[in-house]
């Protein structure tokens, strides 16, 4: 696994693109502090740069450095739950402007895999996760299922997990500082 995230982190520190199983689905990933790699992950996703994108961070310390104010209900969530979820937040900071939704926003997840957490605790950033699709496609339930086109859009291909099935992406919840909170995806 070392040299898996060894050949990762080279790719996302000059800009490239890389091809990852996340603890959810296969992830199109760079990082997320970097503009120019987050509008390559538009570009192959053929995706409005409006629509956000979701980001991977190692723990609560990592994630505070990404959202101005991160609210108590969000770290006991992040304690409880026993599936992937995925939070947005008010309020980002410190990550490339047009990863952050227009309203502020920005979507976080600490994923609960080994290999995630290595690399964005290596890389001492955030890493950009969407699914390894084109916008609209299904999203892909494992790797065998990921189109020729977003295989040769990337820039390297973490070899790990590939007989690695994914039932289904994270669950998706809207946590605003006002107090409100608005389930997107169960």
């Amino acid at each position: 696994m070392q040299a898996e995230i060894n050949k990762a982190l080279e790719i996302l520190r000059t800009g490239g693109l890389i091809l990852y199983p996340t603890d959810t689905v296969w992830g199109i990933g760079c990082d997320a502090t970097n503009p120019e790699a987050v509008k390559k992950v538009y570009e192959l996703k053929k995706r409005e740069d409006s629509k956000a994108l979701i980001c991977l961070v190692a723990d609560d310390r990592m994630l505070k450095k990404y959202v101005k104010q991160v609210p108590l209900v969000a770290l006991n969530i992040i304690e409880v739950t026993d599936k992937p979820t995925t939070i947005i937040y008010d309020d980002a900071q410190n990550l490339a402007d047009n990863l952050v939704a227009e309203d502020g926003t920005i979507a976080i997840r600490i994923p609960d895999d080994e290999f995630c957490y290595q690399l964005t605790r290596r890389l001492n950033g955030a890493i950009v996760s969407t699914s390894a699709n084109i916008s609209g496609e299904p999203t892909p339930k494992s790797y065998k299922e990921i189109s020729p086109e977003v295989l040769k859009g990337v820039d390297y291909v973490v070899n790990l997990h590939h007989e690695k099935k994914c039932d289904k992406p994270s669950s998706i919840i809207k946590l605003s500082n006002n107090g409100v909170v608005k389930i997107i995806r169960p």
